[in-house]
């Protein structure tokens, strides 16, 4: 291909790209997205990501690094991490991980080995795949080598059944003599919030460590309106930002002191070098916005969910859980098999 046929095919790629930008611009303002694991930045976060500090690197802890010229950078950070330990009441708080799958892939490094088992709830009860076994994919399985065991689990109030839990653990230790090292809470489908005391004391006697995803329910813990984890029990909380904390696509672990060189070892040079440092900035400035408004966001949104709930049944849906209020989060679940299948509905509605 010659110079002036590659200027022709980028030019075309390059007005192709802009065309499909403004498109799905287009789509989505046009749209009432009910994907529940988006939201939208404010201006403030979006600005941060397109600033220089894309283009730098910086590895290793604050004040620790390798690079040059990160002066600006960790001021940043460490406003960051002050600002997470606020916000989530938090002796340590780590902003490093790229995504909450890497955050849960360092919780799942810093607790157990390869081999070791893991609880976790099934992907069919609400639970993410990055807790999943290896005949899934999931992450814990195939990447950390963890065998995962799933949590018993209540279909009538939708969460982990943890008498039935303690059954199949002493029946697994039992027959092969395996103990738990890590127990997983959090889901993707989250309506309720989870039993952290108990599978706590659970964890207990089997000298455990209990890990809570708290991807979709971030910002509901930042406005104190569904539960406080590592108060309940929780070694360390995992998350990625841009769910209900409205932050960017990003990742945040949170901890107790007594695990911070840990944490901090896996991070670099285990898991990350550079941790994408626009990234960090729209984090800070989303954990500044969530310790100035998150208790009233936060409390609007189960408001508005429930609220939905409620429109939806009143059109004949039948909107499961409503015994229970239907939800205490940003979701809401809508059985629609009596009409057609969950992905027929997903493509008439787009």
């Amino acid at each position: 291909m010659d110079a002036e046929r590659r200027f022709v095919r980028a030019e075309e790629a390059f007005r192709k790209v802009l065309r499909w930008m403004r498109e799905h611009h287009e789509f989505f303002a046009s749209s009432i997205p009910l994907i529940a694991s988006e939201n939208v930045p404010s201006p403030a976060v979006r600005e941060a990501l397109a600033s220089d500090l894309g283009n730098r690197y910086a590895e290793g802890y604050p004040g620790e690094r390798l690079y040059a010229g990160c002066r600006w950078i960790d001021s940043i950070e460490m406003l960051g991490i002050e600002l997470a330990k606020e916000v989530f009441n938090a002796e340590y708080a780590d902003l490093r991980p790229i995504s909450g799958v890497m955050a849960n892939l360092a919780a799942y490094t810093a607790f157990a080995e390869p081999g070791d088992v893991m609880v976790a709830l099934a992907v069919p009860h609400g639970g993410h795949i990055s807790h999943g076994k290896r005949e899934w994919g999931g992450t814990a399985g195939t990447v950390r080598g963890l065998r995962v065991e799933r949590y018993e689990f209540d279909y009538d109030r939708f969460n982990i059944d943890v008498d039935g839990t303690r059954r199949r653990l002493e029946r697994l230790e039992k027959e092969e003599g395996k103990r738990p090292k890590v127990f997983m809470l959090g889901a993707s489908v989250f309506l309720f919030p989870h039993p952290v005391r108990e599978v706590s004391d659970l964890a207990k006697e089997y000298g455990a460590r209990v890990v809570y995803d708290a991807a979709h329910v971030a910002g509901l813990i930042a406005g104190g309106v569904f539960q406080d984890p590592l108060r309940e029990g929780a070694d360390a909380v995992t998350m990625s930002t841009h769910k209900t904390l409205a932050g960017p696509q990003h990742g945040l672990l949170l901890s107790w002191e007594r695990y911070a060189e840990d944490f901090k070892r896996v991070m670099f040079p285990g898991l990350h070098s550079n941790h994408h440092l626009h990234a960090v900035a729209g984090v800070t400035i989303a954990l500044a916005e969530a310790l100035a408004f998150y208790h009233e966001y936060a409390r609007r949104i189960v408001e508005n969910s429930k609220a939905l709930a409620g429109f939806l049944m009143e059109e004949g849906l039948d909107v499961l859980y409503g015994d229970l209020g239907f939800t205490e989060s940003h979701q809401v679940l809508v059985d629609v098999s009596r009409l057609m299948g969950g992905k027929e509905a997903e493509f008439l509605l787009e």
